[in-house]
């Protein structure tokens, strides 16, 4: 299969911040279209058709802030999305493609609608559990493994994840409606696969060798009826041969 692939990035992968790396972002830049959009796109209608098990999942008891994020999408679109087509009944993306807004489905609306994975996180006693995920492209983790766990668990693997889990708790407890916050990642990948669940056996200087950079740019926000967080996730594959792998501007100054 062909690699689904971006040129550039819009922030310097080389500005990368340690862990949580959090900056503000303005509401009017969250979601965004890229130049994979259609392809990407025709992936995740593939993936959801095929592997809707492994890309989708719901807990008991997220059905309000699922429905909440699927109007909140839709309104967001039509405030800001540039090429979208927004009524009633359905939506007409920028690559042309008409969605139906199934709202007995929401997450299976959301995951046709826009070009980020999106994950709900619901504070269930003293943590937030992902409670409902689209999740087309996993970088090396499995959806079915996560769905329904807290923070720390679904962050086991990362051991410089637990130095700072309070302060990611405390980061989920304390966004506020309309301020979305941001962050991205950069690691090498030998395998561009978007739809990538299993590890690479690959330490971390390897990494920098391998000829694909993969960055999620993630961005937190909190829905304000239910007060359930969104975590979505923008997904880049570069080739690190004959490609720009850095954008214009800093990090804290990306609008989307």
């Amino acid at each position: 299969m062909t690699p689904i692939l971006q040129s550039v990035t819009p922030y310097d992968v080389s500005a990368q911040r340690p862990l949580p790396g959090i900056a503000p972002l303005d509401m009017a830049g969250w979601l965004l279209v890229d130049e994979a959009f259609a392809a990407q796109m025709a992936l995740r209608a593939r993936l959801l058709s095929e592997r809707r098990a492994d890309v989708l999942a719901v807990t008991a008891g997220a059905g309000p802030a699922m429905d909440e994020l699927l109007q909140f999408v839709l309104d967001w679109l039509a405030e800001y999305g540039a090429g979208y087509d927004i009524s009633a009944k359905e939506a007409r993306r920028p690559d042309g493609v008409t969605v139906p807004i199934d709202r007995a489905d929401p997450m299976l609306t959301l995951g046709h609608l826009v070009q980020e994975d999106l994950c709900i996180m619901e504070k269930r006693g003293a943590e937030h559990v992902l409670s409902a995920a689209v999740l087309c492209f996993p970088a090396s983790w499995r959806l079915a493994e996560k769905v329904g766990r807290p923070l720390l668990a679904i962050h086991a693997p990362v051991p410089e994840y637990h130095a700072i889990a309070p302060r990611v708790q405390r980061l989920f407890d304390g966004v506020q409606p309309s301020r979305p916050l941001w962050r991205f990642n950069a690691h090498g990948y030998g395998d561009p696969a978007l739809f990538h669940p299993l590890r690479e056996a690959v330490d971390d200087a390897a990494r920098a060798r391998l000829p694909y950079l993969r960055s999620e740019r993630q961005c937190v926000l909190r829905l304000p009826g239910t007060r359930a967080c969104v975590f979505s996730i923008h997904t880049y594959v570069i080739a690190r041969s004959g490609a720009a792998m850095m954008g214009q501007r800093p990090p804290d100054q990306v609008r989307g």
